[in-house]
């Protein structure tokens, strides 16, 4: 165990000599979590292994899964990339400092444990005033998975980052609920046509106004082999509550998860409900007497109408419910349209894939 330090900054006008302490850090090898416009990462310098394999360790996140390194501004990719086509240089233009990131080849300074030991680099620039002041100040990339523990729900705020990882790293920048909730999208580069391999903040329309030829290719599996980019195993974000995600039109979702409720409930099972707005109140009636009770909790994330505020709560609001110790979740979600595809995504991985399409 070693103290983990906390220090508040201002999310819009970081102070710098807060963010010195943190670049300081970064500079001496030691784990620094902070804020992204995604979600909180674990930042330590990409281009000293030393330091990156603590990532590993405090994450326990298995050497096959791929980091992504943190640059302060396009200008940088040329020292962790040894190609840019010119698509991706085009897209990152459009979109950077945002949440996307490219998988581009690598250059040699890039340890191996970054990339899993393949020959390609997943890159991005982030917006967040508070990353891009500590990637200034830092003076070298930073590489930074999320800041928690291995396959669980990634972080949107400080405390999540200390209820997981507290004792595990060095210092935590805490500025408050990050303004996205999920991680970045990831395009890679190194084949053609690109793959969009990780849905996330920036949506698959909006990259392809700038690379109309970009397809989306989701992949599953474990955690086995080297990974192209993060994101690619089956269980991931995932709760302590067995998750399934329910897919239908929204009549036969409500039907079915308010049946399936009442049943596991009878067996005795404590059961929580992730759901938008939108279903929770159609749940309401079904779900009132069990959640009056206390055989059941209920969650809401965000909105249909509003799938960025869904996208900013998904986390938050699945961390909450599996707080409460209910040992089954049914989630429902809000479609594919826009973000809608990268919550899809997050709430399949969450479920290891047991999805009851009704």
């Amino acid at each position: 165990m070693i103290e983990t330090r906390v220090l508040r900054v201002d999310a819009t006008q970081p102070d710098p000599a807060v963010i010195d302490q943190a670049a300081l850090a970064i500079r001496q090898g030691k784990l620094v979590a902070f804020p992204t416009e995604t979600v909180y990462g674990l930042g330590a310098n990409a281009l000293d292994a030393e330091a990156v394999k603590r990532i590993f360790e405090a994450k326990d996140r298995p050497a096959t899964d791929p980091l992504i390194v943190h640059l302060a501004h396009i200008g940088q990719l040329s020292t962790c990339a040894s190609q840019v086509p010119p698509a991706a240089r085009k897209l990152g233009l459009a979109f950077w400092a945002g949440p996307l990131t490219m998988v581009l080849p690598k250059r040699p300074a890039v340890p191996d444990c970054v990339t899993a030991g393949l020959p390609s680099v997943a890159l991005r620039v982030p917006s967040h005033p508070v990353a891009r002041a500590l990637m200034e100040m830092a003076g070298v990339p930073v590489a930074a998975p999320s800041a928690n523990r291995f396959s669980r729900p990634s972080p949107t705020t400080a405390a999540h980052v200390l209820a997981d990882l507290e004792g595990r790293i060095d210092l935590v920048l805490d500025a408050g609920p990050t303004d996205i909730g999920i991680e970045s999208t990831i395009v890679d580069f190194t084949v053609d046509p690109p793959i969009m391999r990780r849905p996330g903040g920036l949506t698959l329309e909006q990259i392809r106004t700038i690379v109309p030829g970009v397809v989306a290719r989701a992949w599953y599996g474990g955690p086995e082999a080297a990974q192209i980019a993060p994101g690619q195993l089956t269980r991931h974000y995932a709760p302590r509550a067995e998750v399934t995600l329910y897919e239908g039109t929204p009549e036969r979702v409500i039907h079915w998860v308010a049946a399936d409720t009442r049943t596991l409930t009878a067996r005795g099972a404590r059961v929580g409900v992730l759901a938008p707005e939108e279903d929770l109140r159609a749940l309401a009636t079904e779900l009132a007497p069990l959640a009056a009770s206390g055989r059941v909790k209920v969650r809401p994330y965000g909105a249909r109408s509003s799938p960025e505020r869904s996208a900013r709560e998904f986390f938050a609001a699945l961390r909450a419910l599996d707080e409460t110790d209910v040992t089954h979740i049914l989630a429902t979600s809000i479609g594919t349209d826009g973000v809608g595809l990268a919550v899809r995504d997050r709430l399949f991985r969450a479920a290891e894939g047991r999805v009851r399409k009704v």
